[in-house]
């Protein structure tokens, strides 16, 4: 509830602002607030598979970013092969869900708990992926072409301004997905064993649960999603070496903010992240990145869980 009024607030906020530079004859400020709202959704396809793994599962992969990049590439070549965008989005979930699941099984299941080997274990997964990457599919940048029905401009209403038809149906499937993982953790039977395994996982074994067939799901869930957001990051935006590095950075801060294993508070946190993000970048670029920083500053010292996450 306080997640949907925040949300609410900040994009009313966005709205009245926009209407007031409507006024002067300047569309760039509500342009820009739809902007911040898409790359918002964005992220929080990310962050949405780290909050399953990081937040939720405590386990610390570090890789994560790699995985975006590796779906995006992995999905980019299946879709240029077959002429299928659809296809491309559905490889690049498949194969990072595959991914994630050999992670759990190989990596993180003989780690539990030993949190520093994790993170340079993983640390040095992404190293290794991102010189192969690298070495497969070279230093320049890839760019998805989205079917023609999805690639066009929607004429706002009231507003008198066009926007892309892809980044409005990007926000859209993120918010079908963020409560799609909001239903399946709190009003599922599979969502309570999960949440239960990570409180007390010796307790639930003895009651018969198989945990680690729990935990390899929640992996292969949150890495597809990182191989999906690979797909539909690279047709708004670009494909390119370093955007593991960067997403993976978006990821942690949205985590931090939002708070460790909550669904809604990841998508608060990147509403708030990629807003700051494109106002900073179109109103005071010198210091733009700045303000992302300043968030998760004031957060950390005001709620140290996170905006939405458990204190203790």
């Amino acid at each position: 509830m306080l997640a949907a009024l925040l949300v609410a607030v900040v994009f009313l906020v966005g709205l009245g602002a926009g209407w007031w530079q409507l006024t002067g004859q300047d569309k760039r400020f509500i342009a820009t607030v739809l902007n911040g709202l898409t790359l918002g959704a964005l992220y929080f396809l990310v962050a949405s598979g780290f909050t399953l793994v990081f937040g939720l599962m405590r386990n610390v992969n570090l890789a994560h970013g790699s995985l975006y990049l590796a779906g995006a590439y992995i999905g980019w070549t299946a879709a240029d092969a077959t002429g299928s965008w659809f296809f491309g989005v559905a490889i690049g979930f498949l194969a990072m869900a595959l991914a994630g699941l050999a992670l759990q099984l190989l990596v993180f299941r003989r780690m539990e708990g030993q949190d520093l080997r994790q993170t340079l274990v993983t640390i040095g997964l992404s190293i290794v992926l991102a010189d192969l990457m690298l070495w497969q599919w070279g230093g320049q940048t890839y760019q998805f072409i989205p079917p023609d029905w999805i690639d066009g401009t929607v004429r706002l209403p009231m507003v008198g301004m066009g926007y892309s038809e892809y980044r409005l149906i990007l926000f859209l499937a993120a918010v079908v997905i963020g409560v799609g993982l909001w239903l399946f953790l709190n009003k599922t039977k599979v969502g309570t064993m999960i949440r239960a395994g990570v409180d007390d996982r010796d307790m639930l074994a003895a009651s018969g649960v198989n945990v680690q067939l729990v935990f390899c799901v929640v992996f292969a869930v949150g890495a597809g999603l990182a191989g999906f957001a690979g797909v539909v990051g690279g047709t708004a935006l670009s494909i390119a070496p370093g955007e593991d590095t960067r997403y993976l950075l978006a990821s942690l801060i949205v985590v931090i903010v939002g708070g460790m294993g909550s669904v809604t508070g990841a998508a608060v946190g990147a509403v708030l992240i990629g807003l700051a993000e494109q106002l900073g970048l179109v109103y005071s670029p010198t210091y733009g990145v700045v303000y992302t920083f300043l968030i998760m500053v004031g957060v950390l010292v005001w709620r140290p869980q996170g905006l939405l996450g458990r204190g203790g």
